[in-house]
């Protein structure tokens, strides 16, 4: 394959280092969300696609296992620089995958390289402890690999939510079957691809294409699949997790959020309408951790809130702001503009489809702001997955908290404040896996990642994700 061309007409597994086309010969087209039209014809896989997939990560696991550390370390480095050679190879699968804008797309190719390069660099450290329990006793404990990890992935980020588990699941000396999600799953081809050129075994990474209900379900009921990580929607989630309950295997569960922003009055306001912003419509609000929970001290209130519609209004459909990238997502959203209406919330922008003739076809709205909303209602409670922010006036610090932990996600928050006592107290208090004071989120691939209640658990990204790719094993002699 020259990986330098464009999307190829067919998209088929890869397998043992190798294409696979689909046992069943069934293909589905993807479609361009900017456009309406199509893209490439994608593999249908089924259970026989998965059995190929797990016997050849099967094979694959004594010998990547025994390979260094080093070794290990130096594979992943090499597809950090092959991910980078591409960069602009792989931003034009990504846009034609999911329409955003090509800033966004090369941006997240980069924190893609980024996971391969830090996970590289960590291969020496310690993975274990010796314990001083009495005398004539060596104690030690080291982490080993579990073998088979099968790895689902959202069609809102997919290259970079694949080398997210990706990266540390292979350090740590495991073999993957990947599936990507359907819709947009020509990245992750391609750096199944790369990855092969870069010195990685036959059969350490296996992408097998598909549908959730089918690919996704045989991955995670396996017999080889010895632990699962899964991005996702909460519904598949709970799905997930009474197969793997059934198996006892472990997971890691990234599922949503409806993250609340904590704006208090004395922060600086200009900083906060502006991460206000870019909290809600970052990849056109289509990631989990979007802040489209608005909450804003009474006293500045309105006004803070006209300010962040200024700012919003100024975003390009097609440019600063992407389509919804799948049919589906589209018209969900417009499902959640007729809730918000018979809720009686006002939209201060927004609450329709772009108007925007050059755009006709694409799956594109405009970047929404609802006030008069209380927190009980289900644009505040329900993840809508699209541009849209709600906002919700609060009186004191007390308060404040009492709704940011009103819902059943927890996955991150923001608080602005000039008051540091306050932005520790609110920080500690709030239900959230991560906390950012004067800023919104970050891609940084060193910072854990997960989330409380309903927004899952286990973590991805840091040091901490290796932990959760490998378990660990006690060993006593007495001598």
């Amino acid at each position: 394959m020259n990986t330098e061309t464009a999307a190829a007409a067919v998209l088929d597994h890869w397998i043992d280092g190798a294409s696979a086309s689909p046992a069943s010969g069934t293909y589905s087209s993807g479609t361009n969300p900017a456009t309406g039209g199509p893209t490439v014809r994608i593999a249908g896989g089924d259970p026989t696609d998965v059995d190929a997939a797990a016997a050849a990560a099967t094979r694959a696991f004594p010998g990547w296992r025994r390979f260094s550390a080093p070794e290990r370390g130096r594979i992943l480095r090499r597809i950090a620089d092959a991910i980078r050679e591409h960069a602009e190879t792989f931003a034009d699968l990504e846009i034609e995958d999911t329409g955003k804008p090509r800033r966004t797309a090369l941006a997240e190719v980069e924190n893609s390289a980024a996971y391969f390069e830090f996970y590289a660099g960590l291969v020496n450290l310690p993975v274990g402890d010796v314990l001083d329990v009495e005398p004539g006793q060596h104690i030690y404990t080291r982490r080993e690999p579990y073998g088979v990890i099968g790895i689902i992935t959202p069609w809102n980020v997919p290259l970079n939510q694949a080398a997210r588990a990706v990266a540390p699941a292979l350090v740590t000396g495991n073999v993957v079957i990947l599936k990507p999600a359907e819709t947009s799953s020509q990245t992750t081809m391609l750096l199944a691809r790369l990855s092969a050129e870069a010195g990685l075994p036959p059969g350490v990474l296996n992408v097998v294409l598909g549908s959730g209900s089918v690919v996704g379900t045989a991955i995670v009921s396996h017999p080889a699949v010895r632990k699962v990580a899964f991005t996702g929607s909460v519904q598949t989630g709970r799905t997930i997790g009474r197969i793997a309950a059934e198996r006892i295997i472990p997971l890691t569960l990234e599922l949503g959020g409806k993250s609340a922003n904590v704006v208090f009055a004395d922060a600086d306001l200009d900083v906060a309408a502006r991460e206000a912003v870019r909290a809600f419509s970052a990849n056109a609000g289509q990631v989990c951790s979007a802040g489209t929970r608005l909450l804003v001290e009474r006293p500045v209130h309105d006004a803070f809130v006209a300010r962040v519609a200024a700012l919003a209004g100024e975003l390009r459909e097609g440019e600063d702001i992407g389509p919804l990238i799948t049919r589906t997502q589209f018209a969900q959203v417009q499902e959640y503009f007729q809730i918000a209406h018979e809720e009686g919330a006002t939209a201060v922008i927004g609450g329709s489809v772009t108007d925007d003739p050059a755009l006709a076809g694409g799956f594109y709205v405009k970047p929404t702001i609802y006030s008069d909303v209380d927190n009980s209602s289900r644009i505040a409670q329900e993840e809508i997955f699209g541009p849209v922010l709600v906002t919700i006036p609060f009186d004191d610090e007390a308060d404040a908290i009492r709704l940011a932990n009103d819902s059943e996600f927890g996955l991150i928050a923001g608080v602005f404040t000039r008051d540091i006592g306050r932005a520790f107290r609110v920080a500690d208090s709030i239900e959230a896996g991560q906390v950012f004071i004067n800023t919104w989120s970050t891609g940084a691939v060193q910072t854990p990642f997960g989330g409380h209640k309903n927004s899952g658990y286990g973590r991805e990204k840091g040091i901490e994700a290796m932990l959760h790719y490998s378990h660990l094993k006690t060993v006593v002699a007495v001598y």
